[in-house]
């Protein structure tokens, strides 16, 4: 894996080679550099298996280059990539797709200027992870599962409902997830910041899912860090844990409740609906709801909410962007009212330039330039790192919720009296556009009926869907718990660092039983 120096150096070759090509008026080069690590955990009490099922490890690096060329009808955007190659050879190569994929873009105000504000983080990536030998990270996958597995033997309710040993391993006790340790290092120059930079990150995940699969029970765990020795038993200890009480799920009739919402359901509904609403292109393309709010209260009073990409320990923690800009502190809700947006320079750039932005924003551009300042602009690809192969696009970093008033948990689930706690749910995702606000969601495990202030019996898993909206939600903030967990959620670029939440009048769908589908005995089905 090319080091950071290594970075920096071909960068800095590449800018001063492709400067001088004809034509240019501006160029930018970005080298990216991705070690991931992964063990797959596979446990299944009544079937052999191995474990850690999987361990193995994916590497990349390679350049890109966007470039600014004169045009007949004014400057032309291009972008090219080329893959594991640092010499300025590769650069060219990377050079010479951008040039073929150079168009007009009316919107492009030019490459990200040197900001203001001072770098805050730097040298604080766990280098352990670079360096892991194969057996530490067998290890690291051993130690959560070692979690899960001692949670069941260690469970007197699971030792009454098996008998004995083999009473045990017919309960169908399963285990899945998998521990990730991820290395990004990365470099860049242009020709409004020559000089190049570089960063290192480190992120350390754990997630797993435990079932007992005869009694429909499943639960799950996570933890997240930026250095190896934050990964143990927990993930495994509480997904193995949730999963045993769960078992004996009761189903509650479709109707409004008071819900708790435990901090992975908070985490995907802000990685899915709120914060993609305080993205400033959100505002650009009239698709967000709080259109023309900035300044204005759009959620209950107390609730407030900051990215932070500059907190030393924390996963989504850089040093810099990959525009080269430093990260920091941007307030996105104050007291419930809308102060600030997650941005790229471009995207910046393009809505502060906007005619239409007085009514996009609510306020005039000048008034708005505090609030969009450009420390969110990432290149993050599919496969985890930050990508040699993209242009930034806007994800948050470290998302912290803070409340007013904000009370232990017993006190959130007695302040309820009746409702629900719905600890995690999935495919979260807007209805009827981001700007109406509107959403489902499916409740899937790690949740409970909460009568006379207590947490009851466990809620059947994908029995109830919810349907509902994201700011009337919101608004109707019923508490919200002191204790907060860094909590990732599929296909999220950010952590956020969620409490539990209470809510009045969420609305909650029945989902049928799929039992009761299935056609009746000897009728035969015929399809394809």
């Amino acid at each position: 894996m090319p080091t950071t120096a290594e970075l920096q150096r071909a960068v800095g070759d590449a800018l001063a080679r492709l400067s001088r090509e004809p034509g240019v008026r501006e160029v930018e080069v970005f080298a990216a550099a991705n070690r991931a690590l992964l063990a797959r955990l596979s446990y299944t009490s009544n079937i052999a298996c191995n474990g850690v099922e999987e361990p193995k490890s994916a590497e990349s690096h390679g350049f890109g280059v966007q470039v600014v060329l004169d045009g007949p009808d004014g400057p032309l955007i291009g972008f090219g990539a080329e893959p594991s190659d640092l010499s300025v050879a590769g650069a060219e190569r990377a050079m010479a797709k951008a040039r073929r994929a150079a168009v007009r873009d009316p919107e492009f105000y030019g490459l990200p200027e040197p900001s203001a504000e001072p770098r805050q983080l730097a040298d604080y990536h766990d280098p352990e992870v670079a360096e892991l030998a194969d057996e530490r990270l067998v290890e690291v996958g051993w130690q959560a599962l070692h979690g899960a597995l001692g949670a069941f033997l260690a469970s007197s309710r699971l030792a009454a409902l098996a008998g004995d040993d083999e009473g045990l391993r017919r309960l169908g006790l399963i285990v899945g997830g998998d521990v990730t340790l991820l290395t990004e290092r990365i470099a860049i120059a242009s020709s409004r910041m020559p000089r190049p930079q570089s960063d290192e990150s480190t992120l350390c995940t754990s997630s797993l899912t435990a079932m007992v699969e005869s009694r429909g029970a499943k639960g799950s765990g996570w933890s997240t860090g930026t250095r190896v020795v934050q990964l143990d038993a927990e993930a495994g200890t509480d997904a193995a844990r949730s999963a045993i009480e769960a078992i004996g799920g009761e189903d509650v009739p479709a109707g409004d409740y008071t819900v708790v919402f435990g901090p992975q359901p908070v985490t995907d509904l802000f990685n899915n609906l709120l914060l993609p609403a305080c993205h400033a292109s959100s505002f650009f393309s009239l698709s967000t709801p709080f259109l023309g709010k900035l300044g204005q209260r759009v959620v209950a009073e107390e609730l407030s909410i900051h990215d932070h990409g500059a907190l030393r320990g924390l996963m989504g923690s850089k040093g810099i962007t990959c525009e080269g800009l430093p990260t920091g502190r941007t307030d996105l809700i104050k007291d419930g009212r809308l102060v600030g947006l997650l941005a790229s320079w471009y995207d910046a750039q393009r809505l502060l330039r906007d005619p239409g932005a007085r009514e996009k924003l609510g306020v005039a551009p000048e008034a708005a330039a505090a609030a969009l300042v450009a420390r969110n602009g990432f290149r993050y690809g599919e496969r985890g790192g930050r990508a040699f192969e993209t242009q930034p696009g806007t994800a948050a970093s470290n998302v912290l919720v803070e409340a007013r008033g904000a009370v232990p948990r017993d006190e959130l689930i007695r302040r309820v009296g009746n409702g629900l706690y719905v600890g995690r749910i999935w495919y979260t995702y807007p209805i009827n556009g981001l700007r109406a606000g509107d959403f489902t969601c499916t409740v899937v495990g790690d949740s409970f009926i909460i009568r006379d202030g207590r947490i009851g019996p466990p809620l059947r898993a994908n029995s109830i869907r919810i349907n509902d909206n994201i700011v009337r939600l919101l608004r109707q903030l019923v508490g919200v718990s002191e204790s907060v967990k860094g909590t990732l959620v599929w296909a999220a670029d950010e952590v956020v660092h969620a409490p539990e939440m209470a809510v009045a009048g969420v609305h909650v769908d029945e989902v049928a039983d799929p039992a009761e589908n299935l056609p009746p005995a000897g009728l035969r089905v015929q399809g394809d």
